[in-house]
């Protein structure tokens, strides 16, 4: 059966969404180039990219809900159904994977009942795996709402999920303290955010990430430690001294890739065997 036309937004949501979205276009100078922020827009406003949003879209800078859906399509950032307050994401790739990543997800998937891209009952949590989030000397790496949730193991990631279910405030590891989805996505979409605070916290870059530009500019690279005990490389004062404050787990890597002999799936064997 053909789809009918998406419904439009009651009147005060339309009215609020289309002075929104005219501070956001006149950033541009192409109206067009406006879409990938709308988008975020709509999303603050319904938690996800309904077709009513996509539709909304297109009618403020006169494309097709084609163009519009070829775009929120593409982008993995744009939910195309209902998902929780909380988008909890577990990087899975190679080297978060090799150090706990994949641990952390199957952990994640049993304990809250959920498959990859589910949301709990309680309409709290959204989990999913991710690509590379850039903090590799951090791994393995959990975000929520695209905050920061540095060296995590299985039981921490399941303490996270827990204390977010119960509303139990949290503290990303770097970077702005935690606010819902739908705020998230309204400040992706260019607004400020207001919170006290929230603008002056930062993260950056640990140790491992920063050496080929220390070394660049002739200075002496910053030591990698162990985050989980253990005695890192360099014990003399001087070093001590210089510690980073957020430490690398690269020195601590977990047992559960597939080609460690110790997995419970076995050795992977070699090509052609």
């Amino acid at each position: 059966m053909p789809q009918l036309p998406a419904p439009d937004y009651p009147d005060d949501v339309r009215a609020r969404l289309e002075a929104d979205s005219r501070e956001v276009i006149a950033r541009y100078p192409d109206s067009r180039s406006a879409l990938l922020p709308l988008l975020h827009l709509v999303q603050s406003e319904e938690g996800h990219v309904t077709r009513t949003g996509m539709r909304f879209c297109a009618d403020m800078l006169g494309l097709t809900t084609a163009e519009v859906t070829a775009v929120a399509t593409f982008y993995s950032m744009y939910r195309r159904g209902p998902s929780g307050d909380y988008q909890v994401g577990v990087c899975t790739n190679t080297l978060c994977a090799v150090l706990g990543g994949d641990a952390i997800f199957e952990t994640l998937q049993e304990h809250l009942g959920v498959a990859n891209g589910g949301t709990t009952e309680d309409g709290k949590v959204t989990l999913e795996h991710i690509e590379c989030n850039a903090a590799c000397d951090f791994a393995p790496v959990v975000m929520v709402n695209w905050e920061f949730f540095d060296n995590q193991t299985p039981a921490s990631a399941k303490r996270l999920v827990d204390d977010l279910r119960a509303g139990v405030e949290v503290e990303p590891t770097r970077g702005a303290p935690l606010c819902t989805f739908k705020d998230t996505a309204r400040i992706l979409a260019g607004f400020p955010d207001t919170r006290d605070g929230a603008v002056e916290a930062s993260g950056s870059a640990g140790p491992a990430s920063l050496t080929g530009l220390r070394l660049a500019k002739g200075e002496s690279p910053a030591r990698v430690v162990h985050p989980r005990g253990g005695d890192s490389r360099d014990t003399s004062p001087q070093a001590s001294s210089s510690a980073a404050e957020h430490l690398s787990s690269h020195d601590a890597p977990q047992d559960t890739a597939a080609s460690d002999p110790s997995h419970p799936a076995g050795p992977v064997t070699e090509e052609g065997e």
